[in-house]
């Protein structure tokens, strides 16, 4: 009697880890697409980390598509110029790591190829567009203070990832 109670109890709690580990995962997935995009930043870090610059080109790339998305849900708002800005700076990002990635599939060897500075350049390129919407972020009201707080954190973005293009472009020897 005791092991047949002791079998029952097992499935009973076999059950209900069942039904626990089934609710967990799909709870954990209701998540909005900001949540998204952070996440995505994160892998790209993650992947440069482990230095896997193709990896954190097409993290970045996938960030950049996402910020596009988050920019075209919110159309004509000072938050839809943010995302665009974003997106921007990803896929500066995205050129920039690809840059990387290019740059050791053929050896490393000095000057850089035109492919790797050509990826250095559309780097640069969509940094100045970044640029263009923290031009157009600049007038962006005191009273909107997430907006603003995400725009001083966009605005050290692009210095930080300004020196970080100048850098490679050093570097690699890309002539400019």
């Amino acid at each position: 009697m005791i092991a047949m109670l002791n079998e029952h109890r097992s499935w009973a709690v076999l059950l209900i880890l069942c039904c626990w580990l089934q609710a967990g995962p799909t709870q954990a997935q209701v998540m909005g697409d900001e949540a998204e995009l952070d996440r995505l930043k994160g892998k790209a870090e993650d992947a440069l980390a482990n230095e896997d610059a193709e990896g954190a080109a097409m993290s970045m790339g996938r960030a950049a598509l996402m910020a596009a998305h988050l920019a075209r849900k919110e159309s004509g708002s000072e938050r839809a110029t943010l995302f665009k800005g974003l997106e921007h700076l990803f896929r500066s990002q995205e050129h920039g790591y690809r840059a990387m990635a290019l740059f050791r599939r053929a050896g490393g060897s000095l000057p850089a190829s035109a492919g790797v500075c050509g990826s250095v350049q559309l780097g640069e390129l969509e940094l100045q567009h970044t640029k263009v919407s923290l031009e157009q972020l600049s007038v962006v009201p005191e009273s909107s203070q997430p907006v603003s707080a995400k725009v001083a954190a966009l605005k050290q973005g692009v210095e930080e990832w300004g020196t970080v293009l100048a850098a490679i472009r050093a570097d690699y020897q890309c002539v400019q």
